[in-house]
Parts: structure tokens; sequence; C-alpha cells
């Protein structure tokens, strides 16, 4: 068992990392084994809907994107970090998350995800629901905690300070964990994943 979380933020350690690191040691504590992907400081282009992916099963821009595919195929998880930038999530990830998802096919279908956000101060519930609006438009499970999945702090050494957001970290792992675990029986006792109906588009302009 794996998951994947992607840091999000221009600073390699810093505040989204230290969430992050939280809930990979939580998760490592309950046999899961993790890796925490690093998108970097140099730019990451948009989507540009040119549909490439939907024919190789990869983005035509070649860089952390086409990275984080090749290892989802054998994730069982994933956990997406961001700092709060205007209240909402960083440019990096949002890029990234479009163009990761347009091209996903079927390599995050029915595997838990769940958001971390970290901020000074406020926006975190905008950059929160955000994200999850990935996750909900493609049919994975999302993996909740005992609070939403925010931690605060300017610095990593204040978030540290944050015992409840912390907490919130493990829990939010706790969580993962047996969930992957719950999936993972469920498959060993021949329960089939949920039966998938040929998608319908509706225009409504006519």
């Amino acid at each position: 068992m794996k998951v994947i979380l992607v840091n999000g933020s221009p600073h390699k350690h810093g505040c989204t990392y230290t969430a992050l690191k939280e809930v990979a040691d939580t998760l490592e504590k309950n046999g899961v084994e993790t890796e925490i992907i690093y998108l970097g400081t140099q730019p990451i282009s948009g989507c540009t809907a040119c549909g490439i992916c939907r024919k190789n099963g990869k983005c035509f821009i070649d860089d952390e994107v086409n990275i984080f595919l090749d290892k989802a195929e054998n994730a069982d998880g994933f956990v997406f970090g961001t700092p709060v930038h205007f209240a909402s999530a960083s440019g990096a990830i949002t890029s990234f998350m479009d163009r990761a998802f347009y091209a996903r096919g079927n390599r995050m279908i029915n595997k838990p995800a769940a958001a971390v956000v970290s901020c000074r101060r406020g926006g975190a519930t905008a950059s929160f629901d955000q994200l999850n609006k990935y996750f909900s438009i493609s049919n994975m499970p999302i993996v909740s905690s005992q609070y939403w999945n925010m931690v605060h702090g300017n610095t990593p050494e204040e978030v540290k300070q944050d015992e409840e957001g912390l907490q919130t970290m493990r829990t939010l792992a706790k969580n993962m964990a047996w969930l992957i675990k719950c999936i993972e029986a469920g498959h060993k006792a021949g329960v089939p994943l949920p039966a998938k109906e040929e998608k319908i588009y509706t225009n409504f302009i006519r």
C-alpha cells in the first residue's frame, strides 16, 4: 500500500511540507508507504486542452505531471497540499492538477484522496474547497478528518505549534490508512468496483 503526497508550495520544506510530513509519518506508522513529490519552483504550464493526453495517456509537456502520472498507476491513495495564495490554491498546484486530472485516465478512479491546506490566517476553506472539486468529479473517495484539513502558521515552527492542526493531519492519515486497508480487504473478498455507466454529456444550449 502506498500514498503519494504532492507538495504544491514553492518552499520545499515550508509550512505545507510540515503538514504533509505529519500525514506521511502517521501513514508510515500505520503500515502505508509514502512518497512526497515536490513540484519545485520552475513554472508549471496550465492545460492547453489539446487532447493529446486522451490519446497517449500522458501530457505532451514532459514535466512533473507525467512523473506523477507514472507513479499514480501503482499508488493506492493521494494527498495534495497547497499554501493559500489570495484565498485560493497556489498557481503551481492548480496548473499541475488541471493537467494531471485531465490526463488521469483510470489511474486514480476509486482511489482515496485528500486535500491539505496551509495558511497564515485566512482563505483556507476556499482553497480546501477548490482542491476537493478535483476528487469529487473523478470518482475518488474523499478522506476527511476531525476538522477541515488545514494548519495555521507563517513558518514551519509556527505550524508545529498548531496542535489542533497537526492532530487533524494525524487523524486524516489514520482515516486514509483505514480506508485503503478496507478497500484492499474488499478486493481480496471479491467485492467488485462499482459498475461504470457510459458517460452522458448534456448540452443545455439549444
